[in-house]
């Protein structure tokens, strides 16, 4: 790597502001790379000529690239408490890692129908602000929902194997193994996604653990963060490899991670330690209404390229 190459002191500003986006992601539990990407898409090309970082490609990869740092911070601190049922993850990861690499490979096939996929993204947004405002649900609403179909009586598959998660702190968890069933559909197109567009995975794997399997909430958070993990680094490293392989290595913008990457790590510690003074709703209302804003500038930009 030619370092050289790389003015160093360009993007110092993205370190407190990757500080926040982590901490709002571990709050809010939405994947970072839905607000890292626009920042990289919308926010440079206005600082001037010589912020923009390439490619919707090279946006979108270093996006996720940043992003399993991030989670992994998460990781490690539920990794300690013993809460990931890493046998649970399994058929997550069988499903998500392969399409989520197909996924990225199509990013860089299709890189010559750019603005395309730059409108694609902005409707990926529009519609991730009507799930959670309309559809998706907090840990604490899952928690609560789980909580009344038990005492309902809910029917149980009895033909699952039982699983039993003891956490560092005492606290015993026992549930029916999950299955993928019908939800390796929506983990695919989750998976897809994310490669694609570098959102997807994280907003799938959750509610299938609590809803459509009934895992407690503490186990579900920690084992779908790992799930994320995986998944997600198969993207980005398909996606980086693929910059790389076209431009060489000077075509990752390194100037640019080397302030995310330990920001991030720092916000995944801060994240957990505001949880319970600042409701997951509330930071989830926020980070939809800024993906309806993103959503219509990226969409109103591909517009804009493509016809005026």
């Amino acid at each position: 790597m030619d370092f050289a190459a790389f003015d160093w002191t360009l993007y110092w500003f993205m370190f407190p502001v990757a500080i926040l986006v982590a901490t709002s992601a571990m709050l809010s539990g939405i994947g970072g790379a839905a607000i890292f990407a626009p920042i990289f898409l919308i926010i440079f090309p206005l600082l001037g000529p010589e912020y923009p970082l390439g490619s919707l490609a090279a946006a979108i990869g270093v996006a996720l690239f940043t992003e399993v740092f991030g989670f992994s911070s998460g990781f490690v601190g539920y990794y300690r408490k013993g809460l990931i049922d890493f046998k649970s993850a399994i058929p997550f990861i069988v499903v998500g890692v392969p399409i989520g690499i197909i996924g990225a490979l199509m990013l860089n096939a299709l890189s010559e129908y750019e603005e395309a996929l730059r409108a694609a993204y902005g409707i990926l947004m529009l519609v991730l602000f009507y799930v959670i405002i309309k559809v998706h649900e907090s840990k604490e609403d899952m928690a609560k929902a789980q909580t009344e179909s038990a005492g309902r009586g809910a029917e149980e598959d009895d033909t699952r194997e039982t699983r039993t998660i003891t956490g560092r702190d005492g606290a015993t968890y026992t549930y029916g193994a999950p299955r993928q069933g019908k939800g390796a559909a929506a983990t695919g197109l989750g998976a897809f996604l994310t490669g694609l567009l570098g959102v997807g995975i994280g907003e799938v794997v959750m509610p299938q653990l609590v809803k459509s399997n009934k895992v407690p909430i503490p186990v579900a958070a920690a084992t779908s963060v790992f799930t994320v993990i995986v998944v997600v680094a198969s993207a980005s490293f398909t996606q980086i490899s693929t910059l790389i392989a076209q431009g060489g290595v000077n075509a990752v913008p390194w100037n640019v991670v080397v302030y995310t990457i330990p920001a991030v790590i720092i916000g995944g510690q801060i994240g957990p330690r505001l949880q319970g003074k600042v409701k997951q709703r509330t930071m989830e209302k926020a980070i939809a209404y800024l993906f309806l804003v993103i959503g219509a500038a990226m969409t109103w930009i591909a517009v804009r390229n493509t016809f005026f």
